[in-house]
């Protein structure tokens, strides 16, 4: 039997059945406001999904694409395994088809937890520690010797111990950890400003506690005190005993009755530490969060001098260096040291630490240290870790789902991620990112455009092909494709200054500038050059100074735009008064509820490891209010109609007529102002993206009286079309008389800016002086800074 000649299959005319999948196919995506979308994406290609803000791109690219990916990979995992991870449904599609391994690297921000750090985040503080285990000296111990989330244990008794007719009975156990046992790895210790808990001169009967919600006749917080026979309720406060003042603030939990009902008694200082301090702050009401801001200092721990490590973790040294200043250096720096270490026991462990720490200075990070708290990164910061772990991954044919990552990028950085982008597709993945920045759409293979508008006005494909068909088509995103602003041809003049003296913040080296008051002032440089540092770290906080940063909202899934912006108070208020009945019967969250579904809408059913079940209320068919509410109208409409109304409907709705309510359409002008107009007002805020919630902020604060409004990055988010309207309301600002200072790469804004601050020349110790102070004509005129270059290029000049 002779065995056949093998062909070459370069060489055979005729392609595999397996090379035939290359397509990945969407058909009749309904996700969100999705219209039954279709499209096809070549695999191993990248594609740039663009549109403006609203239009649909995340719901096609996350909540169809990439959740549909992940859906499935969790379906291979047994029950048991599914019962721990987030459970998710089906998205709502007819056909997902040629599917390949999702990882998504989106601008979430990484936990606000003080013990999660850069290092920690990247796996870059494991290795670090056990490279201090192995060859540290003197040698203290294991990795978890060196670990601030670890704290040293001892213990010892008597145990039994039975083997054959052998009982041993003594026994001592310790595991030697890292924790700072001052501040329990956090690196700051919390004081208590006792002024602000109570008026000394006051007793207890006489209503000396200032805490909010801490009334005279509360059972569980000033009677518990007033009665518990520890001090006299009727003597002030400052006259107290050493043993009564000790036993008022920090005596131990102990048994107390108060008319006849047993209770618990605790010194005041460790209940406000339970009551207020171990809930994030971000959560809390506003007026809670006021009193924190008020009652609490946070100092450096005085034990541990910040690093959050024992005194035992910075006894061992490597070369002269402890792991906590290795986790202080700047990662270039760190880098660097890590290459002049010559150990061959450890070769293959610096090896791996050496790759992570050269990811970082690639992806332009190199200025951050490994002991930045990871929730003060911004999400641009955020999403430039998170891809950390995948630049030099041996996984290939896997689909890399980006959510514009180009944020908070320099123009000079985002040629870098660019490359990296690229780097990812040439390795044979398929990377699909949602972008607005025209650099980044001009590399792309192939571009999906979605709209035409945002909300209700979009969900479906404008224009699907390359780059070219993309500029000559006529969508939005096409004719604004090659948009630039011009410089101004007159600048305002200030009215004032703002004087900053010898600003040290991170990395600033004893910065002075002066900030134009009564212009619009753009402060712009590299990333980590030291722009936040200078202005959210020297600009005083406080009368007149409103900023808007891009911390997420917090809320659940009840709330939404408007509750957040207090938009529901006057409507609430308005379909009262034209009914003659109560408020709080047009709030889905009081006594107006649906009972069935407790104004939620739906009926959430949990299925344990599957998918729970979400359905619409049969009561109120998802309208969130009892029947009876719905009968009240105001200008022909019911409340849950006015709450599905987009924002720019709801204006002409509550501008004139019998609807007609000066305070709602107030806010509602400022919703339309900041490009927010296709909102709808009870759309949950969980759905909002980043840009939407930072312009939502904005136009909140907008009614405020400020005179200095201080803007990170407005235009993150932002479609190119949309810029414009930004640099109106901005201008709008200014007009008005208020002082507007913008933290910005767009160079659109820096064009239009009367004043601009430029920070570098390069990233963390590289940067943090003012490279140059003038207008925006000047700048390009001179070409001194990076800045200056992009600048000119973008102008024209």
């Amino acid at each position: 039997m002779t065995t056949p000649p093998r062909t070459d299959p370069q060489q055979s005319p005729e392609q595999h059945v397996a090379d035939s999948h290359g397509l990945i196919r969407v058909h009749g995506a309904r996700v969100n406001n999705l219209k039954d979308v279709s499209v096809e994406l070549p695999k191993r290609r990248l594609t740039v999904f663009t549109g403006v803000s609203g239009s649909g791109k995340s719901s096609l690219v996350f909540g169809t694409i990439a959740a549909e990916s992940q859906r499935l990979i969790n379906e291979t995992y047994s029950a048991f395994v599914q019962g721990f991870m987030p459970t998710m449904a089906r998205p709502e599609v007819d056909v997902l088809d040629g599917l390949t391994t999702a990882i998504l690297v989106d601008q979430q921000r990484m936990g606000s937890d003080p013990r999660s750090t850069v290092g920690t985040a990247t796996d870059a503080n494991a290795m670090l520690r056990i490279l201090f285990s192995r060859i540290g000296q003197p040698h203290i111990g294991s990795p978890q010797a060196f670990s601030f989330n670890v704290p040293t244990v001892r213990a010892k008794g008597a145990i039994t111990v039975e083997r054959g007719n052998r009982k041993t009975e003594r026994a001592s156990f310790t595991r030697i950890g890292g924790m700072c046992p001052t501040c329990e790895g956090r690196g700051a210790v919390s004081d208590l400003d006792l002024t602000q808990l109570y008026d000394d001169s006051k007793s207890l009967t006489e209503g000396a506690f200032t805490i909010p919600g801490w009334k005279s006749d509360s059972f569980w917080t000033v009677r518990v005190y007033a009665e518990s026979g520890f001090v006299d309720p009727d003597k002030p406060i400052r006259e107290y005993t050493k043993q009564e003042l000790q036993d008022f603030l920090y005596k131990d939990p102990v048994k107390v009755k108060v008319d006849g009902v047993n209770l618990t008694y605790e010194g005041l200082i460790p209940k406000i530490r339970k009551t207020f301090l171990a809930k994030d702050r971000e959560s809390m009401q506003p007026h809670i969060r006021a009193f924190v801001d008020r009652a609490v200092t946070f100092t450096t721990c005085p034990g541990c001098d910040g690093t959050r490590l024992s005194e035992e973790a910075r006894s061992s040294r490597i070369g002269g260096v402890n792991i906590a200043e290795a986790c202080a250096m700047q990662i270039t720096d760190l880098a660097a040291w890590i290459r002049g270490l010559e150990e061959p026991s450890v070769a293959p462990l610096l090896g791996k630490l050496l790759h992570t720490l050269d990811s970082f200075v690639e992806i332009g990070l190199g200025y951050l240290s490994l002991d930045r708290a990871s929730g003060t990164l911004s999400g641009g910061e955020a999403q430039r870790v998170k891809m950390i772990r995948h630049l030099g991954s041996s996984l290939t044919d896997t689909t890399y789902v980006f959510d514009e990552p180009t944020i908070g990028l320099h123009p000079h950085d985002i040629q870098r991620m660019n490359d990296l982008l690229l780097r990812l597709r040439d390795k044979g993945n398929t990377v699909l990112v949602v972008e607005h920045k025209p650099e980044t759409i001009a590399i792309a293979d192939h571009v999906v455009d979605l709209g035409p508008g945002a909300g209700t006005a979009g969900g479906t494909v404008c224009f699907e092909g390359t780059v070219e068909g993309l500029r000559a088509s006529d969508t939005i995103t096409g004719r604004h494709l090659d948009d630039r602003a011009a410089l101004k041809e007159k600048t305002r003049q200030p009215t004032g200054a703002l004087e900053i003296r010898g600003a040290t913040t991170h990395n600033l080296k004893n910065v002075d500038v002066d900030i134009p008051l009564g212009v619009l002032v753009v402060v712009t440089g590299v990333a980590g050059s030291g722009k936040s540092s200078l202005i959210h770290g020297s600009v005083p906080a406080g009368a007149g100074v409103i900023s808007i940063d891009q911390s997420a909202i917090r809320g659940s899934r009840r709330s939404n735009p408007a509750t957040y912006t207090g938009l529901l108070d006057p409507i609430r208020k308005a379909f009262a008064k034209a009914n003659g009945v109560k408020p709080a019967l047009f709030s889905a969250n009081s006594e107006g509820a649906c009972p069935g579904c407790n104004g939620a809408g739906v009926i959430y059913t949990d299925l344990g490891m599957m998918a729970g079940m979400t359905t619409t209320c049969e009561d109120c068919e998802g309208k969130r209010f009892e029947a009876s509410v719905l009968d009240h109208r105001l200008g022909g409409r019911d409340i849950s109609q006015v709450l599905a109304m987009p924002v720019d409907e709801a204006a002409e709705f509550f501008g004139a007529g019998e609807a007609r309510t000066p305070a709602a359409h107030a806010i509602l002008d400022r919703l339309s102002d900041v490009g927010l107009g296709y909102l709808t007002l009870g759309q949950p805020l969980t759905t909002l993206s980043g840009g939407e919630r930072q312009r939502l902020k904005l136009a909140t604060h907008m009614a405020e009286r400020g005179g200095v409004y201080i803007l990170d990055e407005p235009t993150a988010g932002l479609h190119l079309a949309d810029v414009e309207q930004l640099l109106r309301l901005l201008d709008r600002l200014v007009d008005a008389g208020k002082s507007v200072i913008v933290i910005e790469h767009h160079q659109a804004v820096m064009a239009h800016a009367d004043w601009i601050i430029d920070l570098g020349p390069g990233a963390g110790h590289d940067g943090g002086r003012i490279v140059f102070e003038g207008t925006p004509a000047d700048l390009v005129a001179t070409r001194s800074t990076l800045t200056g270059e992009h600048l000119a290029e973008y102008v024209g000049a």
